[in-house]
């Protein structure tokens, strides 16, 4: 089953891969967005009340025409949702999808015509997976609580202002950090006001949309609640290209600049430096007050393809194979993708050092690991001293220990599930 899923993966990633313009240059953002069964199981599933069917219906947010939280293309923005059960009855965990982001009104335009810029286009069921599955065997920790899989279609992380709206004919809806007030009022509307512990995560650009509004979320709850958030593969590297003359600070200005984002982020990390630096986690995350846990592989394929080896800094074609599966790096690229590594636990040590923060950094070739059950929650799941990223997560969420975990280098981990992109 891991196998047919990474396969499916992998074509899915083929079908998503799509270029936008960036300032001169071009970024080939993979969209990540994960639509997979979740296999059945039996044992301790079968002894609790489990939904009927293991997918879920999509909803589309009530009240959202009216407050003006439309997707790109002005469709209704959606959530999928999962009722509690028994002892989770009154706790809830969101998840925010992924997809990258658009920064021009050509590329936001293409966006408006697939799933992540129209709910038009969305599957009206999906099935829950991995942190949000009802298998206990599969979730331990979080089986049984309401859930919610919040569709992603406005581009920029939920951080869009109206203000930036072109008034030129291109009927392009910049509503990102309405549909985000929106969602929370409805989902506090039907329990979540309730709520007695409380989890906001999020994959890739879903995951920064997820630390954005981590302190809103945690303040429209009661005091009581237990909230905190994580953050799955969206510690998003400030770094020059392999060819030195390109930066992915470039492509984050004209998203901050084309969608009006600047409003929605952190005012301490504005004062201190540019609009679009503070889209990076690393100058933001220290401001946040609300407890965080980051879930990022060392060597996270997207940020590898995307922002240290994009095609255009790579004309000879030097990297091509290595990019595609790093067991065909070469003993200098693999330092040098060490020292991509490097980098990311120098952005992390001043995070590490809070006493409520959490983290797993695993040395494997991949990207977003909570929402599959072979990654989050399996005998064969990637470990750090024998623990799953599910255990780790909860041991921390639960204040069971703490949790500040970092492999060693690749290739010491052999329970890594690495991406392999030459089988397709």
């Amino acid at each position: 089953m891991a196998n047919q899923r990474l396969r499916a993966l992998l074509r899915w990633t083929k079908w998503a891969d799509w270029a936008i313009a960036a300032v001169g240059f071009t970024i080939i953002i993979f969209v990540l967005t994960f639509f997979f069964d979740s296999s059945s199981t039996d044992g301790a599933a079968s002894s609790v009340n489990l939904p009927a069917s293991d997918l879920v219906d999509l909803t589309l947010l009530h009240n959202a025409e009216d407050r003006g939280a439309l997707c790109l293309d002005g469709s209704l923005p959606g959530y999928h949702f999962q009722k509690g059960f028994g002892s989770g009855s009154n706790n809830w965990l969101l998840h925010i999808e992924g997809g990258g982001w658009c920064n021009t009104i050509e590329s936001c335009s293409t966006r408006k015509t697939t799933a992540l810029g129209s709910s038009n286009f969305m599957e009206r069921q999906v099935s829950f997976s991995g942190i949000l599955s009802s298998d206990p065997s599969q979730n331990p920790d979080f089986f049984s609580w309401n859930k919610v899989k919040i569709r992603y279609c406005d581009g920029a992380s939920f951080a869009g202002r109206p203000e930036s709206e072109f008034k030129n004919g291109t009927n392009l809806f910049f509503r990102g950090q309405l549909i985000w007030e929106a969602l929370m009022d409805e989902l506090l509307s039907v329990g979540m006001s309730n709520a007695k512990q409380a989890f906001l995560t999020g994959c890739s650009a879903g995951g920064l949309a997820a630390v954005i509004h981590c302190d809103d979320f945690r303040e429209r709850l009661p005091q009581h609640a237990t909230v905190k958030c994580l953050a799955d593969a969206s510690f998003f590297l400030d770094e020059l290209y392999i060819s030195l003359y390109l930066h992915v600070n470039l492509f984050y200005l004209e998203v901050v600049t084309c969608m009006g984002v600047a409003k929605s982020l952190d005012r301490n990390c504005l004062s201190r430096m540019g609009n679009s630096r503070c889209l990076f986690p690393r100058e933001f995350i220290k401001n946040i007050r609300t407890p965080v846990f980051i879930v990022n592989p060392a060597y996270d394929f997207w940020q590898i393809r995307n922002i240290l080896v994009p095609d255009v800094s790579d004309p000879q074609g030097y990297w091509q194979t290595c990019r595609l599966n790093i067991h065909s790096c070469n003993p200098n690229q693999l330092e040098i993708l060490k020292g991509f590594r490097n980098s990311l636990l120098n952005a992390l040590s001043e995070f590490q050092q809070k006493n409520e923060a959490g983290m797993f950094v695993n040395s494997c070739y991949i990207h977003c690991q909570t929402w599959m059950a072979e990654t989050w929650h399996s005998p064969s799941s990637p470990r750090i001293n024998s623990k799953t990223i599910a255990e780790s997560v909860g041991d921390w969420y639960f204040n069971r220990g703490a949790v500040k975990l970092i492999d060693c280098p690749y290739p010491c981990n052999p329970t890594c599930y690495n991406m392999d992109f030459t089988r397709h």
